[in-house]
């Protein structure tokens, strides 16, 4: 059986279990459960709509910033769903801040045969590290490319900064994947003080971090103070938050004694507290009492400190402000949306729903340049091409330093723009084998395209977000290199 259409023999095994529940349960047979993993779900066929402003308008600015950029049939969806443009980036914002309803079967059916995705901690120490680093890498770029959950995926993004974890360090090889689903993935639109929790036990940041080793066994062992800092400087109050050395050795203290199994055969990769490890004496932080015997208790009690914590509400808007406002977002701005954080006791969405409806957001249409990953995606979803996300599209964005999961400090990769500036011939050359069908894996129909949108002037109004003005006209002489020319725009850099 060729490689195509082999079915795993989880898969396999999945499927039989789904169709017997079926016909026991109900005595009827659900159509979706012949649709096989090979079965590509239909793609979506418009309506094909371009903006006829001379300016970014509200839609395409939704689309810019919350998303990965538009695909071509994106705008003429949410331009339907109001006559008013702001009242259709409400619905929209409304839609996509609640992805659980958003079906998502072209997303589903690209990264149907990445095993890897769905394993436990301990069944992933059976994949050699580099499969298992391919698969996530690819598995985040065929979401980012083809998922209809696009805010969604942006934050996966977001929290995956900032919850960074190099795959490279020791056991990191192996339990990142299930990091990235059970902490990023489950939480990212959930609660920032649920997320932290999951982020502090998850196998891969006792790793990443060395919380795995912190421990007390005796009066004159000292705690391991990495992730202590790491909590309180990246993850929470940030760095001008009012935290001393103190408040980072006490935190340390009552984190001791986690640990991840990294030898027994069986529960490898499993988190546990060794009673006998941990410091279980009186600690303050933060100003804050916490009793003698508290044992494994002392975690949630520090988490509830710092997730509460006013600078963290201010940390944490400031950073969401930069990602989808601006480099200098102004504190006005940041300090309403660090009030809802606060006001909705971390609740994500309820934060992202004042920051997106803030002045400032409309008023920054066109000015962030885009990183890396965002403007390979974007590339990707503007042309409506077909990709397996494969090696080519990850040496690029190797060769442009912003390869998921690879930074190697703690504080991840950066929203500000200078560091990126020096990747602009990468882009280049990836818009010219884009358009020239030189990507392996990865195709496009031109003409196809250009007939979706109404003719070549719809295509340029579809890539730039605007009409297209004397300045943006090109001609390469022929339309495949007018393609390559517009995506190498410096229109097309920005959103």
């Amino acid at each position: 059986m060729s490689d195509r259409i082999a079915l795993s023999r989880r898969q396999f095994l999945s499927a039989g279990g789904l169709l017997v529940g079926s016909v026991l349960g109900s005595g009827q047979l659900d159509a979706s459960l012949f649709q096989m993993p090979w079965s590509r779900p239909a793609s979506p066929t418009g309506p094909f709509i371009v903006s006829s402003m001379a300016v970014i308008d509200p839609i395409r600015h939704a689309l810019n910033r919350l998303s990965f950029g538009p695909r071509p049939e994106d705008y003429g969806a949410v331009y339907r769903l109001a006559r008013d443009p702001n009242e259709a980036v409400r619905r929209y914002v409304e839609q996509q801040l609640y992805p659980e309803r958003i079906d998502d079967p072209l997303a589903n059916w690209a990264v149907r045969r990445l095993e890897s995705l769905d394993d436990s901690p301990g069944l992933l120490f059976e994949f050699k590290p580099a499969v298992l680093l391919e698969e996530l890498t690819r598995g985040t770029l065929l979401r980012a490319v083809y998922s209809r959950r696009q805010l969604y995926e942006v934050m996966v993004h977001f929290w995956s900064d900032h919850f960074n974890i190099d795959a490279s360090k020791g056991d990191c090889k192996w339990l990142k994947p299930a990091d990235d689903r059970e902490v990023v993935r489950r939480h990212a639109l959930g609660n920032f003080a649920d997320l932290l929790r999951a982020s502090a036990l998850s196998p891969a940041m006792l790793w990443y971090l060395d919380g795995r080793v912190n421990r007390k066994s005796s009066d004159d062992e000292q705690p391991n103070e990495n992730y202590a800092r790491e909590l309180l400087e990246l993850h929470t109050l940030g760095v001008h938050g009012g935290y001393t050395q103190r408040d980072v050795m006490e935190i340390a203290r009552c984190l001791t004694g986690w640990t991840v199994r990294s030898e027994e055969l069986f529960g490898k990769g499993k988190v546990e507290f060794k009673p006998h490890r941990h410091d279980d004496g009186a600690k303050v932080v933060l100003g804050q009492n916490i009793p003698a015997g508290g044992g494994a208790s002392d975690l949630d009690r520090v988490l509830d400190i710092v997730a509460h914590h006013p600078s963290t509400a201010r940390h944490l808007a400031t950073k969401l402000c930069r990602r989808f406002i601006g480099q200098k977002p102004d504190d006005a701005t940041v300090e309403s949306v660090a009030n809802a954080f606060t006001a909705s006791g971390g609740e994500i969405r309820e934060t992202l729903r004042v920051l997106i409806t803030s002045l400032a957001f409309r008023a920054s249409a066109g000015q962030k340049i885009k990183r890396p990953f965002r403007y390979l995606v974007s590339a990707l979803r503007a042309t409506g091409a077909d990709t397996d996300g494969g090696e080519k599209l990850q040496s690029f964005l190797l060769s442009m330093g912003h390869a998921p999961f690879q930074y190697p400090t703690p504080d991840g990769y950066t929203d500000d723009t200078s560091p990126w500036l020096g990747t602009l011939l990468w882009r280049w050359n990836l818009a010219v084998a884009l358009a020239d069908g030189r990507l392996p894996g990865t195709s496009i129909e031109l003409a196809r395209l250009s007939q979706d949108l109404g003719d070549e002037g719809g295509l340029e109004a579809h890539l730039l977000g605007r009409l297209p003005r004397p300045s943006d006209t090109v001609n390469g002489g022929n339309p495949t290199m007018n393609l390559a020319l517009h995506l190498a725009s410096p229109t097309f850099q920005r959103h």
